[in-house]
Parts: C-alpha cells; structure tokens; sequence
C-alpha cells in the first residue's frame, strides 16, 4: 500500500531541478535527432532525397578548369565520371545550381536509373542546374525536347564518350555539361563566367554551309574570352564554311590515325586549324563500367579541350590564379595568377590558341600505310590537311613551357604561316557576315548530326 508519504517522495523526485533537467534534456535530443534525420534523408525544398551528402564549405579549394561538352547527355552512373572529392559549395553556387542529386551508386545502370527516376530525374526541369553527387558532374539541358533531361539514355550515346575523352586528357577537370544542340544550348555554357572552354562535336554533314552554332560561339569567344573546340566533319570536305569549326573564332579539329600510321584520317575535314587523336576507348553509356573503341572527330575535339583545359588548371597552380573562366571581373584572362616575384602573370584566350599553333607538329609521310584507310601526310602544304598540324597529350609540355616562359617555342617556317594565314583571311571572309540570327525554323527542325565515324 502506497501512503501519502511515498507519493510525497516520489513528487519531489519528479519536480526537483536535476530530474525536470535530465527530462528536457532527453527530450531536445529526441526533437534534435529527428530533425537530422529529416534532414539528411530529405532536402526541405523540392523533397530530394539526400542520401549520401554533406557539404563542403572549403574556400580553400584546389586549382582547376571548367569545361563544358555540348551534346546529347551524359551517363553519370559510369564509373569514368565517378570521384570521392566533394564539390565546394561556392563552386556550386557560381555555377547556378539549383538541385543536388544523390544518386545510386550500386546495382546495374537499369537499377540505379529506376531507384532515381522519382526523386531526380523526373523532376528536373529545362531551368534547373543539377550537381549530380559523387561524380564530376554538373549538368543542365535548356533545349527540352528529351525524354531524360541530362542523362544519356539508352537512346542515346555520344555526349558519355564525348565528356570521357575530356577527362582522359585532364581528369581533374569539372564538367559543366549542357544537353543540347543548339545555340541556346551554347550560350548555355557561355553564359557560364566559370566556363573556360566550350566543345561541339556535331554539324551539318559534309560541311554545308548553312546556319548553325555560330552565334553562341561568337558570343562565348568573342565577347566572354572563352575558348571553343569545334568538330570538322567527317569527309574531306574543307572546314572553312563549316558552322562548327569554320569560324574563325573557333579551333576547327580533324582527325589524325595516333593509333594507326600516323598519318592524317581520309573521312575528316581538311584545312582545318589541327588533327587530333582520332580513335579512342570511351566509356559506355548504358551502363556503369564498360568501354568501346570508337573513332571520329567528335573525340578529337573534346580530347583537345582536355588538353588545354589541363595546361590552364597547371598555369593556375604554378601562379596561384584560384579562379577560372574569363569574366569581366578578371580582367577577361583565362589566368589571372602572380609570379613568385609578386608580378602579374595573365593568359588570354589568343595566348592559348598561339601556343596551340605553335606546338603542332607534321608526322612524316614515310610512315604511310597503303593499307590502312588513311591518306599520308603531304610534304608539300600539309597545312591543306591538318591545318598547322597534330596536337596530342606531348604537345602540353612544351605549350606549358611556352606560356609560362622558360622556354619558348619557335616560329613556324614562313610557308605554314603562309598557308594559315590565307586560312584565316579565307574563314574572316566567309564568316564576316556573322553572327548573325539563323532561321530559327531550321535550327528547331534539323536533327544533330554527330561527328562520329
């Protein structure tokens, strides 16, 4: 039996200030852990599912480049585009996005997509701006017109093997990639001030001379200093009037046999500005980890803009430049550094390319193989073939060396600069009418034409 004096006790237990604190104590971390909880599992904005994230609020953050690949999507669940560093969250920020997907990162490419369709992928409007977790990826597609805004879906294929052979030339690259094939999906990128390096790997076939990215380009070089990599086509044709890698604000690629004979590639345009490396292994785009061998300008140009993504992100390293892009705010340099001896270092766009030209070589003919498909390289104006000649990875060291001024590269004999020079009067001619507006008409009903073999 309980009498009055036990109820008394036990009162005073219950109301006594350790007790009433140990109680409010409980329960704060009850109402505290639910509420982190809540918020780990789910973004309080869009319902997001955050499954993996955590910020990083390091101002403090490497040197790096930005580059943007335009094309049909691309696959993020690959392993290719995987990594564990974190992007800050400044970099996000000045990159415009909007949404953060915490992708699946286990099970088949089918699986992963289904566990993510709800949560991401169907909410992703032609607006938004999508860091995509765990991967080097930040994506957008302000076309429509997809049944998967961002990914590369099973339809799809080019703009996956297009971002990798980017990141095999520098994989310490970000990846802005916009979805998209059209001046709008340019101007995209260009409008980007964090955005070094813009690369289009599809056109009209056979060179036509009709209206095409010219616009966007023009507004990316031209007037925000950036640097754009364009596709030559894939035949013979000449590049000149080409609306991808004729303009002369563009460095137009064509495609040169690395793999092969050495020797300049029979089906890729002539007279363009360089050849690069034709024929690589890329990463799939319907699935996580597998790789095919595939050929074509499309990967020439990207892989180039790779190249001189990576010599931008070393110059900035070696002169403390912590930024990127080539905005009004630095002066439209692409590096804006200092020396060690506390001098200005600045790099612009025009810099980048002269050291490009500069460093491209000619293979010899004498390498030729009657049998191989390709055409040798001409010892009389091989310019008409690969332009001021092949750039590949040996091409960085001595551009770093050029631009950075500890040795500086040799002028071209008189008869390339010649030849180039009657190249650029000949693409200023053609192209001085432009920019102008293309019918938008055609622009809505032309479908993309890749620049793969």
């Amino acid at each position: 039996m309980v009498d009055a004096a036990d109820v008394a006790f036990e009162a005073f237990i219950w109301f006594s200030p350790t007790k009433i604190w140990s109680t409010l104590v409980f329960i704060m971390v009850v109402l505290a852990g639910g509420w982190l909880f809540f918020q780990v599992t789910w973004d309080d904005e869009d319902g997001t599912q955050n499954r993996a994230g955590e910020a990083n609020l390091d101002t403090n953050w490497r040197h790096y480049s930005v580059v943007a690949p335009v094309d049909t999507g691309i696959n993020v669940y690959h392993d290719h585009f995987r990594t564990d560093e974190v992007y800050p969250n400044w970099l996000l920020e000045s990159l415009g996005v909007t949404k953060t997907c915490y992708i699946t990162l286990e099970g088949s490419w089918e699986e992963r997509y289904q566990a993510d369709k709800e949560y991401c992928w169907d909410t992703i409007t032609t607006s938004d701006i999508v860091y995509f977790y765990g991967t080097k990826i930040i994506g957008t597609s302000p076309d429509g017109g997809t049944d998967i805004h961002i990914l590369d879906d099973p339809s799809d294929g080019h703009g996956t093997a297009v971002t990798g052979a980017v990141l095999d030339a520098n994989p310490d690259a970000v990846i802005f990639f916009v979805e998209g094939f059209s001046t709008e999906a340019v101007l995209a990128a260009s409008n980007q001030p964090l955005v070094d390096i813009i690369s289009t790997s599809f056109g009209a076939i056979g060179s036509l001379p009709v209206p095409g990215i010219e616009t966007g380009t023009y507004e990316a070089v031209v007037v925000n200093n950036k640097i754009h990599t364009g596709a030559a086509d894939n035949t013979p044709s000449p590049a000149v009037q080409d609306a991808t890698a004729g303009p002369p604000w563009s460095i137009g690629i064509a495609g040169y046999a690395e793999e092969g004979d050495d020797q300049k590639e029979t089906m890729s345009g002539s007279y363009p500005d360089i050849a690069a490396d034709w024929t690589q292994v890329l990463p799939n785009h319907d699935d996580t980890d597998g790789y095919h061998e595939t050929s074509g300008t499309s990967f020439a140009t990207p892989r180039t803009a790779g190249i001189l993504s990576f010599i931008l992100q070393e110059l900035r390293e070696e002169f403390n430049d912590v930024g990127s892009g080539a905005s009004s705010e630095r002066g439209g340099y692409l590096v804006d550094g200092m020396t060690s001896d506390g001098e200005t270092y600045t790099i612009r766009n025009s810099e980048v390319r002269n050291a490009l030209n500069l460093s491209a070589w000619y293979p010899s003919f004498t390498t030729w193989d009657p049998f191989s498909g390709t055409t040798p390289v001409s010892p009389v104006a091989p310019c008409t073939q690969v332009g001021w000649g092949v750039v590949n990875m040996s091409n960085i060291e001595p551009m770093l060396m050029h631009l950075n001024g500890t040795q500086t590269m040799d002028n071209r004999p008189g008869d390339v600069v010649l030849c180039m020079n009657i190249n650029q009067e000949a693409r200023e001619a053609y192209w001085g009418v432009y920019p102008s507006a293309p019918d938008e008409a055609l622009v809505a009903d032309r479908s993309a034409i890749f620049r793969e073999e």
